[in-house]
């Protein structure tokens, strides 16, 4: 995989374009001029929580004596299930909307660092370690991308309305979809190889 393929995996992994809706409803109970600065705040500590992932995860996978195959097959699952809840969401109520201004969870993890983003960092960083400066580009140039998205998704909002947003977010569920049966394969023949 090189750089830019590897950019279009974690941004169709974290979605900006569907975050949207969730982002505009968890940003609801905060008063409308601190928005930005709540929405930049969850950004930055979103991509720290990336780069960390990105240059400890294979110590931990070591730590932890997990092999690679291991790493393929849950990442296939997690992808498997994110990419179902984005084709088949689930339906929201008024009770689940928090209240207070979020802070770290929802809007930074598990929205934008979430856990199948997490997997395909270390898959990516597992399979091709010496390419790591690689996989850390794709990272920023993902997240800046994803910056821009959720940092216009008032304005965004309003012209996709929710329509738009829930077929958007379907579109990337089914591509995710597509790249964990991949995983899920890989995995599988990495481990009946061995």
């Amino acid at each position: 995989m090189d750089t830019l393929s590897a950019t279009l995996l974690l941004i169709t992994i974290m979605d900006p374009l569907g975050n949207v809706a969730t982002f505009v409803s968890g940003l609801r109970p905060v008063p409308p001029e601190r928005r930005m600065r709540v929405i930049a705040r969850e950004l930055v500590i979103a991509l720290v929580i990336l780069i960390l992932f990105l240059f400890l995860g294979p110590w931990l996978l070591g730590l932890l004596h997990l092999k690679q195959e291991a790493l393929f097959i849950s990442g296939g699952i997690v992808l498997f299930l994110i990419a179902l809840k984005m084709i088949f969401p689930p339906a929201r109520h008024a009770a689940d909307e928090p209240m207070d201004e979020p802070f770290i969870v929802p809007l930074a993890v598990p929205m934008i660092a979430g856990p199948s983003v997490l997997a395909t960092l270390l898959v990516l960083v597992s399979t091709q370690p010496a390419q790591i400066w690689n996989w850390f580009a794709a990272l920023l140039i993902a997240w800046v991308v994803t910056a821009a998205v959720l940092l216009c998704s008032p304005a965004i909002a309003r012209v996709l309305k929710e329509k738009g947003a829930m077929a958007v977010e379907r579109l990337m569920g089914m591509l995710l979809v597509m790249v964990a049966v991949q995983m899920l394969l890989n995995g599988i023949e990495h481990y009946i190889q061995h």
